[in-house]
């Protein structure tokens, strides 16, 4: 059967009832469906089609796949979940879950409802982008988050760092591994150790501390960053520390813990304080990359099916 077949039959939901529904269709909950669609479970994956990195033009640090589009992949993960007939998708948002008895309630915000033994949350986070003009624009693209993920396309370029304090040197540790050029903008004062100074200047590493005000750029691609006193300087990438929040409360309404930073909490199989819910890739890690996303939603994947297991033999 043709591979278009298989994806037309499997966006047909012919069931309500399923053993697992995973809520979130990109990289780990992808990653999460083969895992169980192997294992001939009965799963849906409900997707909203809006993936944290839909503007990185290329995806990096990640075996098979280095330089190819996130868009691309994701792509091709998905034609090759859908071939395992006991795995459906449908392109909707998850509003609202309950846990009724042993099972959940599932409600979309198209009006549909569906029924699950298990529930694996692979929703990622949502980036607060500052109040600053043409960042969100260049997001992603030359203002970046991950020197693993972005950073040897900038290596030897003149480079900003956004952040302050213990996340500015940290960053500036492993860009300056990459780049000799380095300047971090603490957009207010500065707020570093007298051991933290001296090492930055050692390394002849700028700080500016005068407010970011915009990122010209074109297409994304940063030409100049300025600043509120008329200062404006070239940089070819700027790395930038913002803070996230959970791209779904649903989670936490189910009463799942979050960690200090703000992730949900899981342990070494990806099961969160409730019983029967599972959550894997950039909402239950610091480390976010789309091969540590495929691990986790495959390790999640793995888990429900041995819960299930266990459960019924």
């Amino acid at each position: 059967m043709p591979l278009r077949s298989f994806i037309k039959f499997n966006h047909m939901i012919d069931r309500k009832d399923f053993e697992v529904i995973i809520v979130g269709g990109s990289y780990a909950g992808l990653s999460a469906g083969m895992a169980l669609g192997r294992s001939l479970r009965n799963v849906l994956i409900i997707d909203g089609g809006l993936p944290c990195n839909r503007q990185t033009p290329h995806a990096h640090n990640f075996i098979t796949h280095d330089g190819t589009k996130p868009s691309e992949i994701s792509a091709k993960a998905k034609a090759q979940v859908l071939q395992y007939n006991t795995v459906k998708f449908i392109e909707d948002f998850t509003i609202d879950a309950k846990k009724i008895n042993n099972s959940f309630l599932i409600t979309t915000q198209s009006g549909k409802e569906f029924t699950a033994k298990k529930l694996i949350f692979a929703t990622g986070v949502k980036d607060i982008m500052p109040d600053i003009n043409g960042f969100s624009d260049a997001w992603g693209i030359t203002v970046i988050h991950c020197p693993y993920c972005h950073g040897y396309e900038f290596k030897g370029e003149k480079t900003g760092i956004m952040a302050n304090g213990e996340r500015a040197f940290h960053l500036a540790s492993l860009v300056h591994n990459l780049t000799k050029d380095v300047t971090i903008l603490t957009s207010g004062k500065a707020d570093f150790s007298a051991e933290q100074l001296m090492k930055l200047k050692k390394h002849k590493i700028k700080i500016i501390e005068s407010k970011v005000s915009q990122i010209e750029h074109d297409n994304g691609y940063i030409k100049n960053v300025v600043f509120e006193d008329s200062q404006k300087i070239p940089f070819m990438g700027v790395y930038a520390a913002i803070p996230f929040k959970q791209h779904s409360e649903i989670p936490m309404s189910l009463g799942c813990e979050l960690t200090e930073s703000e992730h949900i909490k899981v342990d070494v199989f990806q099961k969160t304080s409730i019983e029967g819910v599972f959550a894997c890739g950039d909402n239950a890690t610091m480390m976010r990359s789309i091969s540590n996303a495929v691990q986790s939603g495959n390790m999640a994947g793995a888990m429900v099916n041995m819960e299930l297991t266990q459960e019924q033999f």
